[in-house]
């Protein structure tokens, strides 16, 4: 049976993230890029600041998820965001 990879995105809040998962069990790389230095000067998130600082982080945490993950990213096979 062939192997399932699915690229999971995550920019619901303060964080972009993304992560490569195998066969929906086994987490081959989860990269986190934190922006809870951005905001504190805010006392909390500020939906606007967050939103650019994603535009600005994805590619490159999507990029080095994939990187990490040891596969090619022809390999996956579905992507899941929030």
């Amino acid at each position: 049976m062939k192997d399932i990879y699915i690229l999971g995105i995550e920019t619901s809040c303060d964080e972009t993230s993304a992560s490569i998962v195998k066969n929906g069990r086994e987490v081959l790389s989860n990269i986190i890029s934190s922006q809870i230095d951005l905001h504190k000067e805010y006392g909390g998130v500020v939906p606007e600041i967050a939103s650019r600082k994603h535009v600005e982080l994805i590619i490159p945490v999507i990029n080095e998820a994939i990187r990490s993950s040891g596969i090619d990213k022809d390999m996956i096979s579905a992507v899941g965001v929030t």
